[in-house]
């Protein structure tokens, strides 16, 4: 069937009453027991009644659609991915409105802030778990001015960063995962804001993004996550395919 940009915005499962994991037996089941409910025929003084009766008939075909369910779950994951977007450009637009105001904090009284970084690394790995000074500083150096970066020659896959800025180390802290093979632990050392709590973890978060390198970073983080959505739809087209009978 043709699928409408209308019908997919829909929430189908929610016209029909059932959960979104419902198997097609169960949607099949809901759509009966809606529609007689419903019908034109039973409904004579209701004038939504044919227009309801006509949606529960899409969503049933949508539902138990292979093809059908996999352009909706891709129509989601775009506006989902959309959404994000939109939210890391609004932390950038208020992060500039404060430094024009002239209130983003810069430094504070602990000195400068330091930031403790670990990955998994064997004393033999030559290439240091992937994570050599320049790649490091490609990461980190987005965030702001890093004063100093010191790599331990004791402990394999251990690094110190020191940033000029409380709020570089801040973004860093909360936004940096490091490589996707092997993704980075980071831990305050020194200079930690007050009130802030919590290890470091992935995306967005309360803190601001600082400049458009930031968003395009964390954009391309949400790209990956978008592309693995596609491939785990593929793959349910694929297995919906090979369950039908030839």
């Amino acid at each position: 069937m043709a699928v409408t940009k209308e019908l997919l915005q829909m929430d189908l499962y929610a016209l029909l009453g059932i959960e979104e994991k419902a198997a097609d037996k169960e949607v099949k089941k809901a759509y009966r027991q809606k529609a007689l409910a419903c019908h034109p025929d039973k409904n004579p003084d209701n004038p939504r009644a044919a227009e309801l009766f006509h949606q529960l008939s899409q969503a049933l075909e949508v539902l138990t659609d292979a093809a059908a369910r996999i352009e909706r779950l891709r129509e989601e994951g775009s506006r989902q991915l959309q959404e994000q977007q939109r939210l890391i450009q609004e932390q950038i637009r208020q992060e500039r409105d404060q430094r024009l105001r002239g209130k983003a904090e810069n430094t504070d009284d602990k000195g400068t802030p330091k930031l403790k970084l670990k990955w998994k690394c064997k004393k033999e790995d030559e290439s240091k778990g992937g994570y050599s000074k320049d790649v490091l500083l490609r990461l980190l150096q987005k965030y702001g001015e890093v004063l100093n970066l010191v790599l331990s020659s004791k402990k394999a896959g251990t690094a110190v960063v020191e940033f000029a800025t409380v709020k570089a180390a801040e973004l860093a802290f909360q936004n940096e995962v490091g490589l996707a093979s092997n993704p980075l632990k980071i831990s305050w050392l020194e200079g930690r804001p007050q009130g802030m709590a919590g290890p470091s973890y992935p995306g967005l978060s309360k803190g601001s993004v600082l400049s458009e390198r930031d968003y395009e970073s964390l954009v391309m983080m949400r790209m990956r996550q978008a592309a693995e959505r596609q491939q785990l739809t593929a793959r349910m087209q694929q297995e919906d395919e090979e369950g039908q009978p030839t």
